[in-house]
């Protein structure tokens, strides 16, 4: 069966279509079933037409018996039939024999959720962080046995980690080869497992991690600590740390990229005649001038007064919205003042404008064009 040619047994170019295939084996089929045609000899051509089909109505079977010739499995591989074939794959006829597992395995991955106040942000900080992880075991050093001893050979897949079985099969015998039982694949056994930790080579433990934070980190950021996190198996290389920041929330000041956000109150006579006043930014005091004139809604700005970006060196700045505090309560002589100030300006009457949705909706706006 395997040296016959499919599209020639069902009388078809080898460029012949899905539909082509498929017509030319139900005509065969039909004439060459045994029901219909009896006899040894039309059975036979009836299995060739029937395998030839199930090849070549496959699309995968097809590309793979078009790259390989007149043989469905291709001579240019190397195969000289079904022996040979489960014999490369199920470790006969010179089959690569399985390499036992080794004890050492990479470490897992590690997540610390760090918390950072506005500050830290602003020009980064340094933390000690306790983590709670896998170390390496001092007792047996990662060799997860008892000191003075060692592993030993499996007596049972004799050090290869691996045991052979024989199946029968329509094809004949197949050896198919499977980790090893007792030995879980390792090739050796372990006769006196480390009392400390339960032949593991490693132990949960309390550890203190020195990280430098950078500054412009923000919440939901995380930093990348190769070699930080816990001790593989058996002393196995370790993985890597995480930190998750989160920055909490400030009472005065806000972030808006490399900017910080903050809103200064203003007594009407300080915005009409201006004035110079001394805030407190997250840098210490620093002096800021109102000019004459400022209205509700605008922004005064002291550069370099941000936030320094993440792998970056010039700050941002400070951005201060102004918001003028009308008096609610004037006693007579105050509410006198401000009567004559509204005539000798001559102040014109409110009208209508567009709707604003409150100050902090003007200090948006006005933060995000200035």
């Amino acid at each position: 069966m395997a040296d016959q040619d499919h599209y020639e047994v069902l009388g078809v170019a080898r460029d012949a279509s899905p539909d082509e295939i498929k017509k030319a084996y139900r005509r065969l089929a039909r004439e060459l079933h045994p029901d219909v045609n009896p006899g040894a000899d039309a059975e036979e051509k009836f299995k060739l037409v029937t395998h030839a089909y199930d090849v070549l109505s496959d699309p995968d079977q097809r590309r793979r018996y078009d790259m390989g010739g007149d043989s469905p499995f291709g001579q240019s591989a190397g195969f000289g039939g079904f022996g040979d074939i489960f014999e490369t794959f199920f470790g006969g006829g010179g089959a690569r024999a399985a390499r036992p597992r080794s004890r050492r395995e990479r470490g897992q991955d590690a997540l610390v959720r760090v918390t950072l106040d506005l500050a830290d942000v602003v020009f980064g900080t340094h933390r000690d962080l306790e983590v709670d992880t896998a170390v390496l075991c001092e007792t047996c050093e990662g060799s997860c046995c008892q000191p003075g001893t060692s592993p030993v050979t499996c007596e049972i897949c004799h050090g290869s980690g691996h045991v052979e079985r024989t199946v029968r099969s329509l094809l004949g015998n197949v050896v198919t080869s499977a980790p090893c039982g007792v030995c879980q694949g390792y090739g050796t056994t372990i006769p006196y497992p480390c009392a400390t930790c339960q032949g593991q080579g490693r132990v949960r433990a309390r550890r203190t991690v020195a990280v430098d934070i950078p500054a412009g980190v923000e919440t939901g950021l995380r930093l990348q600590m190769p070699g930080s996190g816990e001790v593989g198996p058996a002393g196995g290389p370790n993985g890597d740390l995480y930190l998750e920041m989160t920055v909490a929330h400030h009472d005065v000041f806000s972030r808006e990229g490399d900017d910080l956000l903050a809103t200064l109150d203003v007594s009407m006579p300080d915005a009409i005649l201006g004035a110079t006043t001394t805030i407190e930014s997250l840098d210490g005091p620093v002096d800021l001038e109102i000019r004459p004139g400022v209205q509700a809604g605008d922004v005064l700005t002291i550069k370099g007064r941000g936030i320094t970006p993440l792998r970056g060196t010039q700050r941002g700045d400070l951005r201060v919205g102004v918001h003028v505090v009308t008096p609610t309560r004037l006693d007579a002589k105050e509410r006198a003042l401000i009567e004559d100030f509204k005539k000798k300006t001559k102040s014109p009457a409110p009208k209508l404008a567009e709707f604003q949705q409150g100050l902090f909706a003007r200090l948006r706006d006005r933060f995000r064009n200035s």
